[in-house]
């Protein structure tokens, strides 16, 4: 499936109350499921939509939306598709070639680059309103004179991530476009993806446990309703 161009309302705010907010996302949708047997995360399904569909849906906002994952994705015409190099080499991988795809398409579209970039695993199919939650998080601070830190004493914050009871969630953040793909820019073939985010001074975020519910095994996918595999492989 070929790259598609950005959507044609791309122009329009986020945020209604935030006009210069503007953000794009990468949805990391590629990894080899192993403790699912390697059935394709995104191919999940509750009866009604997949987990990439739940995934898209919740950064509906953004622009422009990328996924990173097989060729074979069936993505809408308004989702830019791309694979990190070599395939299967890691989320962060992954993000370092969602975040060219972006530069890419904004150099083709001859569009300014996005102010912030959202990062988003395809395994969280209630994070819509963490999502939301993250954006406002961002404009806000776009407003605010004083940057937060993330610590006493600490170089200035160029993000949010998420934690939810105490537990980091590295793939449900936000982070300033510009920075985050300077830290991805290079060496993330199988690397922790915690550790380039750390670079970002990144604040810390409260989600609920309910909307950062991931499914990473059968046991996840029953309790959250999503069992049924619309393809079996990539």
């Amino acid at each position: 499936m070929s790259d598609s161009s950005m959507p044609s309302d791309a122009v329009s705010p986020v945020l209604p109350e935030y006009p210069e907010f503007s953000c794009a996302a990468v949805i990391v949708a590629g990894g080899q499921s192993s403790r699912l047997g390697h059935v394709p995360k995104a191919s999940l399904s509750d009866g009604t939509s997949t987990l990439l569909d739940c995934a898209l849906q919740a950064v509906r906002q953004a622009s422009p939306r990328v996924v990173v994952g097989p060729d074979t994705l069936p993505v809408p015409s308004d989702v830019l598709l791309t694979r990190e190099d070599p395939p299967f080499s890691g989320p962060a991988a992954a993000i370092h070639a969602g975040l060219e795809r972006v530069a890419a398409q904004c150099e083709d579209s001859s569009t300014p680059a996005p102010k912030w970039c959202l990062i988003l695993g395809v395994d969280t199919p209630r994070i819509a309103p963490a999502v939301q939650l993250l954006m406002r998080t961002a404009a806000v601070s776009d407003a605010t004179t004083q940057p937060p830190l993330p610590e006493e004493d600490s170089p200035a914050s160029e993000g949010f991530w998420g934690i939810s009871e105490g537990i980091y969630q590295p793939l449900v953040g936000i982070y300033r476009y510009k920075s985050i793909r300077s830290v991805f820019s290079e060496g993330t073939t199988d690397a922790s993806v915690r550790s380039f985010l750390r670079r970002l001074n990144p604040v810390s975020v409260k989600l609920s446990a309910q909307h950062t519910a991931d499914v990473d095994t059968w046991e996840q996918a029953e309790q959250l309703g999503y069992t049924t595999s619309l393809w079996s492989s990539y």
